[in-house]
Protein backbone atom coordinates (compact mmCIF):
# COMPACT_ATOMS: atom_id res chain seq x y z
CA UNK A 1 0.00 0.00 0.00
CA UNK A 2 1.10 3.23 -1.02
CA UNK A 3 1.68 6.05 1.55
CA UNK A 4 -1.10 8.35 -0.12
CA UNK A 5 -3.32 5.26 -0.11
CA UNK A 6 -2.55 4.39 3.33
CA UNK A 7 -3.75 8.53 4.36
CA UNK A 8 -6.83 7.87 2.23
CA UNK A 9 -7.72 5.03 4.13
CA UNK A 10 -6.75 6.54 7.83
CA UNK A 11 -8.75 9.27 6.71
CA UNK A 12 -11.67 7.01 5.86
CA UNK A 13 -11.52 5.26 9.25
CA UNK A 14 -11.08 8.64 11.30
CA UNK A 15 -14.63 9.72 9.51
CA UNK A 16 -16.63 6.96 10.85
CA UNK A 17 -15.28 7.83 14.53
CA UNK A 18 -16.20 11.54 13.87
CA UNK A 19 -12.74 12.79 13.66
CA UNK A 20 -10.36 14.59 11.13
CA UNK A 21 -7.15 13.99 9.67
CA UNK A 22 -5.02 16.86 11.43
CA UNK A 23 -1.56 17.68 10.35
CA UNK A 24 -0.23 16.18 13.49
CA UNK A 25 -2.27 12.76 13.30
CA UNK A 26 -1.06 12.77 9.28
CA UNK A 27 2.33 13.35 10.74
CA UNK A 28 2.32 10.17 12.95
CA UNK A 29 0.69 8.24 10.83
CA UNK A 30 3.53 9.00 8.09
CA UNK A 31 6.48 8.41 11.43
CA UNK A 32 4.87 5.16 11.84
CA UNK A 33 4.22 3.66 8.29
CA UNK A 34 8.02 4.87 7.68
CA UNK A 35 8.95 3.03 10.52
CA UNK A 36 10.48 -0.40 9.76
CA UNK A 37 11.25 -1.21 13.96
CA UNK A 38 9.53 -1.38 16.96
CA UNK A 39 8.62 1.66 18.63
CA UNK A 40 7.26 3.11 21.91
CA UNK A 41 4.82 6.22 21.85
CA UNK A 42 7.61 8.03 23.75
CA UNK A 43 9.82 7.64 20.66
CA UNK A 44 7.13 8.91 18.27
CA UNK A 45 6.69 11.33 20.59
CA UNK A 46 10.12 12.70 20.22
CA UNK A 47 10.32 11.66 16.33
CA UNK A 48 7.36 13.94 15.29
CA UNK A 49 8.65 16.74 18.19
CA UNK A 50 11.95 17.06 15.69
CA UNK A 51 9.34 17.61 13.08
CA UNK A 52 7.46 20.39 14.73
CA UNK A 53 4.61 19.07 13.90
CA UNK A 54 2.50 20.50 16.94
CA UNK A 55 1.50 16.88 18.60
CA UNK A 56 1.21 16.80 22.06
CA UNK A 57 2.30 13.34 23.71
CA UNK A 58 -1.79 12.96 24.50
CA UNK A 59 -2.09 13.47 20.59
CA UNK A 60 0.83 10.72 19.82
CA UNK A 61 -0.79 8.35 22.42
CA UNK A 62 -4.67 9.00 21.13
CA UNK A 63 -3.19 8.44 17.14
CA UNK A 64 -1.11 5.49 18.06
CA UNK A 65 -4.67 3.85 19.62
CA UNK A 66 -6.54 4.92 16.76
CA UNK A 67 -4.22 3.31 14.21
CA UNK A 68 -4.26 0.09 16.23
CA UNK A 69 -7.78 0.32 16.18
CA UNK A 70 -7.85 0.95 12.46
CA UNK A 71 -5.22 -1.72 11.55
CA UNK A 72 -2.59 0.34 10.67
CA UNK A 73 -0.69 -0.99 13.73
CA UNK A 74 -0.38 -3.84 15.87
CA UNK A 75 0.88 -3.26 19.55
CA UNK A 76 2.95 -5.15 21.94
CA UNK A 77 4.01 -5.04 25.55
CA UNK A 78 7.73 -5.64 25.46
CA UNK A 79 7.78 -7.24 29.39
CA UNK A 80 9.42 -4.50 30.77
CA UNK A 81 5.56 -2.48 30.71
CA UNK A 82 6.40 -0.68 27.55
CA UNK A 83 4.01 -0.73 24.72
CA UNK A 84 5.51 -1.28 21.47
CA UNK A 85 4.10 -0.55 17.54
CA UNK A 86 5.03 -1.53 14.43
CA UNK A 87 3.31 -0.81 11.20
CA UNK A 88 1.49 -4.07 10.12
CA UNK A 89 -0.39 -3.18 6.84
CA UNK A 90 0.95 -5.30 3.98
CA UNK A 91 3.50 -7.12 6.50
CA UNK A 92 2.82 -11.13 6.50
CA UNK A 93 1.87 -12.39 10.27
CA UNK A 94 5.04 -13.03 12.31
CA UNK A 95 5.52 -13.47 15.95
CA UNK A 96 8.41 -12.32 18.71
CA UNK A 97 10.84 -13.25 20.80
CA UNK A 98 12.13 -10.78 23.52
CA UNK A 99 15.36 -10.94 25.56
CA UNK A 100 14.67 -10.02 28.80
CA UNK A 101 17.97 -8.89 29.71
CA UNK A 102 18.75 -6.33 26.70
CA UNK A 103 15.24 -5.96 25.22
CA UNK A 104 15.89 -6.99 21.76
CA UNK A 105 13.18 -8.42 19.73
CA UNK A 106 13.59 -11.35 16.92
CA UNK A 107 10.45 -11.84 14.84
CA UNK A 108 9.88 -15.10 13.07
CA UNK A 109 6.83 -17.04 11.95
CA UNK A 110 6.83 -20.86 11.96
CA UNK A 111 4.08 -22.50 9.85
CA UNK A 112 3.97 -25.55 13.21
CA UNK A 113 3.11 -23.37 15.16
CA UNK A 114 0.12 -21.69 13.31
CA UNK A 115 -1.31 -25.10 12.73
CA UNK A 116 -0.84 -26.42 16.19
CA UNK A 117 -2.80 -23.33 17.24
CA UNK A 118 -5.48 -23.54 14.62
CA UNK A 119 -5.90 -27.55 15.03
CA UNK A 120 -6.53 -26.84 19.23
CA UNK A 121 -8.91 -23.95 18.48
CA UNK A 122 -10.72 -26.03 15.96
CA UNK A 123 -10.82 -29.19 18.42
CA UNK A 124 -11.84 -27.24 21.10
CA UNK A 125 -14.97 -25.67 18.71
CA UNK A 126 -12.88 -21.84 19.37
CA UNK A 127 -13.35 -19.66 15.86
CA UNK A 128 -9.65 -17.82 16.04
CA UNK A 129 -9.48 -14.38 14.75
CA UNK A 130 -6.00 -13.52 15.49
CA UNK A 131 -3.43 -13.97 17.79
CA UNK A 132 -0.19 -12.60 19.11
CA UNK A 133 2.52 -14.88 20.47
CA UNK A 134 5.50 -13.60 22.67
CA UNK A 135 8.09 -15.62 23.50
CA UNK A 136 9.92 -14.32 26.72
CA UNK A 137 13.71 -15.38 27.43
CA UNK A 138 17.09 -14.46 26.68
CA UNK A 139 19.14 -13.64 23.19
CA UNK A 140 22.40 -15.29 22.29
CA UNK A 141 24.32 -12.51 23.21
CA UNK A 142 23.24 -11.74 26.90
CA UNK A 143 23.18 -15.90 27.23
CA UNK A 144 26.76 -16.12 26.43
CA UNK A 145 27.52 -13.02 28.66
CA UNK A 146 25.87 -14.24 31.64
CA UNK A 147 22.53 -12.28 31.44
CA UNK A 148 20.48 -15.28 31.45
CA UNK A 149 18.85 -16.32 34.76
CA UNK A 150 18.61 -19.97 35.18
CA UNK A 151 14.72 -21.27 35.96
CA UNK A 152 11.11 -19.95 34.19
CA UNK A 153 9.25 -17.19 35.23
CA UNK A 154 5.60 -16.95 33.82
CA UNK A 155 3.13 -14.13 34.15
Amino acid sequence: MTPEKALERFETFLRTKGLRMTGPRRGILQAAWSSHEHFSADQMFEQVSALKLGASRATVYRTLSLLVESGFLSSMNNGRGTMLYEHILGHDHHDHMICRACGSIHEFHSEDIERLQEEYAAKVGFTLVDHTLRLEGYCASCTKAGLATSGSQTD
